[in-house]
Formats: C-alpha cells, structure tokens, sequence
C-alpha cells in the first residue's frame, strides 16, 4: 500500500481519536433543560430519535420533561457512522398542582369545543416546527413579566380535582394590564385571538428551532412577521382562555420539545464540560 494511502488512513484514524473528547456541553443535564452542544466537526446530530442540523458546530437542545435516565447523543462530523456520547439525565422530581375554580367546559370539553381544540393544537404545533436559520437566540434573553411564579414547568396538575397533561410552561402572576415584554429577540410567527386553552397567545421565534410562547394575554400588539427586540413590549397580562386568574404562561419550546423557559436565561453562563464518545464505525 502506497506510503501516501497509509499516512492519510493514520491522520484519519488520529482526528478520530481526537474528535472522541471534543465535544463541549452547556447546561443541566437533567429532565426539562436546555443544552448547548459545541463540536467545531459536527454536522449534523442525532437526539429524540430525530436528525437536526449543527451550524458552526454548535447546537442547542432540549432534554424532554420525562427524558429516561440515559440518552444517546449522536454527533455526525465525517461519516454516516457518526459518534455515540450517552449522557446521564438527572431526574426532576416534578411537584403536584391542584387548581381549583376552573370553568368546567375547559376541564371537560364537550364535542362542541373539539374543534376549537384542534384548531389550536394545529396551529401551535406548525409554528412550535419552525427552523429558521437564524441567531436571534445569541442575544440572551429575559422574564417576560415580574411576577410570583404561580405555577412551574413541569408540574403535574389537577384541575378540579381531575387529572390532566403535565404543565409545559411556567406561569407568572401579574396585575392584569401588565406589560408583558419579549423574552428575546426575534420574528412574531403567531399572534391569535381566543384559543381554547391559551386564550390570547404570542409566540416568537428565536431561530434554530426555538421559540417562546405568551399565553392567556389580555390583548397581543404584535402580528405576524413582526420583528422584536428583547424588552420590546408585545402584550398584556391577562386571563383568557383556560385560566383562574390574572397571569402569564411563559412557554419555551425546542423542535416541538417543550423545556423550562428559565434555562434560557442561563444560557451564557451555564457551566461547560467536555465528555468523550465512541466512534460507531469500524
């Protein structure tokens, strides 16, 4: 085998022997978190048992609210073989959430609410599929509203005594009127009117498959295709849709996998650390 093929398989051999410890992970690795992923070869990755795509390297994702204590991360830089990393996710120990006074058609919708119903699922989950190429997500981000956290992401709650799907965002109480601000900076890609559960809702998209949601406004000042920046007011607290009292639900969403909107505001100063993979080629 000629001297110049040998030393190409060895420096091919050694980048991978290499690549093994490079990659860079950003955050909690725990149920309901957002991760930034960093590896100056990545191309694409493979996580949930979907494939996404890096840029320059880097990625962020969430770890899903009932994420089993070990997931397979998959980074593609050279080869459809790719490198295998399992990580290790803390569980949350998520708290119980009775709400009392609920309006009874919003516990137990009849047929005549199905399609209200659908009509939001529907356009939620469109907009919560978007993936923009863009970085509005590296300016930062901050609370919408100040407030007294009402209800956490994740909690299991009881409406009425009835058991329902677990809470997907955070809920801030305010004053009704209250200005709710962006979060962060990015495109307005809904603004609707009387949804069945989300009342008055604005959700924005920050880029790379991540988006924020403001649920149960009194009114949004926002439409469609607006460009925000983050503090830039967008509505006001209030209390459509399925909820008891004046608040915010502030909602944070990555490729349709809800986490807790707080992780990003920790997103520049989470801690970093490298771990090593395994080459699944031969």
């Amino acid at each position: 085998m000629p001297c110049k093929v040998i030393c190409l398989i060895i420096f091919n051999i050694m980048l991978m022997l290499n690549h093994a410890s490079a990659l860079e992970i950003c955050g909690k690795l725990q149920q309901g978190e957002l991760l930034h992923i960093k590896d100056i070869n990545g191309k694409q990755v493979r996580w949930n048992n979907k494939q996404y795509s890096m840029y320059n390297g880097e990625i962020l994702i969430a770890v899903p609210r009932d994420a089993p204590q070990v997931m397979d991360l998959i980074v593609y830089p050279f080869s459809e073989a790719g490198i295998l990393y399992q990580l290790s996710i803390e569980r949350t120990k998520w708290d119980i959430q009775h709400i009392k006074g609920v309006a009874e058609h919003h516990v137990m919708p009849n047929r005549q609410h199905q399609q209200a119903i659908m009509r939001e699922q529907k356009e939620v989950k469109k907009t919560l599929s978007i993936d923009s190429s863009e970085d509005y997500w590296r300016k930062g981000f901050v609370e919408p509203v100040k407030g007294r956290i009402s209800g956490q992401f994740g909690n299991q709650r009881i409406f009425n005594g009835v058991a329902k799907n677990p809470h997907n965002g955070t809920d801030i109480a305010a004053v009704e009127g209250t200005s709710v601000k962006a979060s962060g900076d990015g495109v307005v890609v809904l603004s609707g009117k009387d949804y069945f559960y989300s009342g008055n809702m604005v959700i924005i998209d920050h880029g790379r498959g991540l988006q924020t949601i403001y649920a149960h406004l009194q009114k949004a000042i926002v439409k469609k295709g607006d460009i925000v920046k983050k503090g830039n007011i967008i509505g006001f607290v209030g209390k459509t849709g399925r909820a008891t009292g004046a608040h915010l639900h502030w909602g944070a969403s990555w490729h349709n996998i809800r986490f807790r909107p707080h992780a990003l505001l920790d997103l520049e100063s989470t801690k970093c650390h490298k771990i090593e993979g395994t080459y699944l080629g031969e």
